[in-house]
């Protein structure tokens, strides 16, 4: 049976079988975040209740473990409500332009040494380019809808998207300075030498800078001002019901984990290990990299957007375009100059 199988994969089209393969890996990555998502739904009710001295959900499944599905059926049967004077064509079609650049920037992340999906040259600038295109979703989302309170926090939302965009893509150019390439694995590779040679010490304010802003892309507390519920009840999404409604939340979710893979990817090593170069470590388990070493980071960053959400309160709107136009981008700029004076110097990650 073996042995026709195989005689049969190899009797296949070279393109066919490149084809057969990449499809195989998008399925598999597609089903993987769409239920790393689903958990760090149950992940985020739990944390927040723990910290807030709450026990969360538990009455699903063992420990609330089947809470996620629960809550996915739950959205499936409930009616979608399509507003009678909206443009019911973009009015549908505005939660999937939200949720699709989330799951398109997974091909050319290097989830571990040797598998990407895409290995383009120009992975950064395709990942900024579908950071950017989401904001297409809320818009539409809130001017489709033909409400005058959803309209008033797309703007919101895109205005705050703008403004972190811009902060975002001036850390990522210090990044690609450092590495020197666009490629997502050559930056990972770039940063080879246990966690001093990371960029996340040389590049400290552009690490801060990029994952602040991430939370913010997200529109994720303090940030949420879409979500001001004493002045635009839900934001962009006031409208829908449903699962139309569960879409834009599943895109939020899976930007969460985007941002944090992304954070780990340009300033944490992504898949290299934290061990590496230890003597006392050599060959083992934890010296060596892997996806294992991602997914620990990840998890981290993860924590760290729900730890956020349970401590700070809501910042006002003046004081969020302030943060992102007045200082963050400073910062990235100024930063950027000390970046290409270590470069003449020859210091940090141009040392070799």
């Amino acid at each position: 049976m073996i042995d026709f199988a195989v005689g049969t994969w190899s009797a296949l089209p070279v393109w066919l079988q490149a084809t057969l393969v990449a499809v195989g890996q998008i399925l598999a990555v597609t089903i993987v975040v769409i239920l790393c998502v689903a958990y760090l739904t149950l992940a985020e009710r739990k944390v927040i209740g723990y910290m807030q001295v709450r026990i969360g959900p538990n009455r699903v499944g063992p420990k609330g473990l089947l809470q996620p599905f629960a809550d996915v059926i739950k959205l499936l049967v409930k009616e979608v409500v399509v507003p009678s004077r909206s443009n019911r064509f973009l009015f549908v079609v505005a939660p999937l332009l939200a949720l699709t650049p989330a799951f398109a920037a997974w091909a050319v992340i290097s989830l571990f040494p040797g598998f990407v999906i895409a290995d383009v040259d120009a992975g950064v600038l395709y990942v900024l380019a579908l950071a950017g295109f989401g904001a297409y979703g809320i818009i539409l989302a809130g001017w489709a809808a033909n409400s005058k309170y959803a309209f008033l926090g797309a703007m919101r939302s895109a205005a705050q998207i703008v403004a972190y965009e811009i902060a975002m893509g001036f850390a990522l150019v210090g990044v690609v300075m450092a590495a020197g390439t666009l490629n997502m694995g050559k930056i990972v590779e770039a940063q080879a030498g246990g966690p001093l040679s990371w960029y996340w010490l040389w590049l400290f304010p552009l690490f801060m800078v990029y994952f602040i802003s991430g939370v913010a892309e997200t529109n994720r507390a303090p940030f949420d001002v879409a979500e001001g519920e004493s002045e635009i009840v839900a934001g962009f999404h006031v409208e829908y019901s449903g699962i139309a409604f569960a879409l834009f939340f599943l895109s939020e979710y899976a930007n969460m984990i985007l941002v944090s893979t992304l954070t780990a990817t340009f300033f944490f090593g992504g898949w290299l290990s934290p061990f590496e170069g230890y003597p006392l470590v050599g060959d083992t388990f934890l010296a060596a990299p892997g996806l294992h070493w991602l997914v620990v980071k990840i998890a981290f960053f993860l924590f760290c957007f729900l730890w956020f959400r349970a401590t700070f309160p809501r910042y006002r709107y003046d004081q969020i375009m302030r943060l992102g136009w007045k200082v963050f981008i400073p910062v990235t700029l100024v930063w950027l100059c000390a970046e290409a004076a270590m470069w003449i110097y020859k210091i940090g990650p141009f040392a070799a």
